[in-house]
């Protein structure tokens, strides 16, 4: 059985686990599962996810730029619990593989502590 941070709130209160979840895991997993959606992917929200890789491959190494605005773009519409988002790209001796760092700092709740720093590195080919 999956542990309560992959669960979905739905899930956790119909269990009746209510335990906190580890929020950096939680937007981790988040972050995943946004960045490897496609845009009109989802029909409920149609602009969640990215623009397909695929449609500006042609253009490359032009498009990198574009990329990365694209992904900061729809990190700061879909993931409230992020701010100061920078996305940079991280050039890769291949020409298969796209890498992207990630920054960001955690938005956290009135009353609580300073927020703390988050990066993630993630590579992804090109199709």
């Amino acid at each position: 059985m999956a542990d309560s941070g992959r669960k979905s709130l739905l899930s956790r209160i119909a269990s009746g686990n209510l335990a906190p979840v580890d929020e950096e895991h939680s937007i981790l997993g988040h972050l995943q599962s946004l960045l490897n959606t496609r845009q009109g992917d989802s029909p409920c929200v149609p602009g969640y996810g990215v623009i397909d890789f695929a449609d500006v491959v042609h253009g490359f190494p032009g498009t990198v730029q574009q990329l990365s605005k694209c992904i900061r773009a729809t990190i700061l519409e879909f993931e409230p619990r992020l701010k100061n988002v920078t996305v940079r790209h991280i050039p890769d001796e291949t020409l298969l593989t796209l890498r992207f760092e990630i920054s960001a700092q955690l938005v956290r709740a009135k009353g609580k502590s300073s927020s703390s720093d988050m990066i993630w590195r993630k590579a992804v080919p090109v199709p």
